[in-house]
């Protein structure tokens, strides 16, 4: 079996495969393409196609020692919301559920008014539960979650640093006219509302309430927002956008 990884997908490979674009297979026992496909260290969830001799295929098509299998990366922007021969249920939207390997990126998209799960202490298999369940795609940097055999969509985050993270995120999955810049609490995912200045005033530090007129506040946690400094440094994130 000849293996071809296209694009991006070689530098995930494990050693000593890594940056070869080709590779020379011989099964040894009955597997799933998807199977062999992972076991040279591409997690199933960054594949946006298989072929086999020019045929597409589906993640449990068994492999052959005849075989040439073309294994394609996605291509921005990432379609999620359509059906395809290797994800046959799409999702209802583009929403996230965020690893802790990439915390800071969930506040990010939060900020960016992405709807995003993220929980400060979660096991992996919770995570998978829940993105399951509700439909979001897994990001994170972890490759071994990633091929987890329930998790359907889910990308491997290739940036260190938080802003591009979300720029890496934003690009991929085409987000860029969704943004809905600070309507989302950082803190909770929660939608946030204009709340008048009288409701809160036991709320607010002194200074806060001599300076600042204009408020929101979450809907879930109730925590409050307000145009603070704070909001220049998140708006100059979001313009590199």
């Amino acid at each position: 079996m000849i293996i071809n990884f296209r694009g991006n997908l070689k530098e995930l490979l494990r050693f000593p495969f890594r940056g070869m674009q080709s590779v020379d297979h011989e099964l040894t026992r009955q597997a799933s393409v998807k199977d062999i496909v992972e076991s040279f260290g591409v997690p199933h969830t960054e594949v946006g196609r298989l072929t086999v001799d020019g045929r597409d295929i589906s993640f449990s098509s068994p492999g052959s020692n005849d075989d040439r299998v073309d294994v394609y990366p996605f291509r921005p922007p990432v379609d999620v919301l359509s059906p395809t021969l290797l994800r046959p249920e799409p999702l209802a939207g583009i929403t996230f559920a965020v690893d802790v390997n990439v915390g800071k990126l969930a506040s990010l998209l939060r900020m960016a008014g992405i709807d995003t799960y993220y929980r400060n202490y979660i096991a992996d298999s919770n995570l998978v539960e829940v993105a399951v369940r509700e439909g979001r795609i897994v990001l994170s940097r972890d490759t071994d979650l990633l091929k987890r055999k329930e998790l359907v969509y889910g990308y491997l985050v290739r940036e260190i640093y938080p802003e591009k993270q979300l720029a890496e995120v934003v690009h991929l999955f085409g987000l860029k006219e969704q943004l809905q810049p600070l309507s989302r609490c950082m803190r909770c995912n929660g939608m946030l509302q204009p709340v008048d200045k009288e409701q809160i005033l036991d709320q607010l530090e002194p200074l806060t309430r001599k300076y600042y007129h204009v408020f929101r506040q979450c809907s879930e946690c109730k925590h409050i927002y307000w145009p603070g400094s704070h909001l220049d440094r998140m708006l100059k994130v979001l313009d590199t956008l």
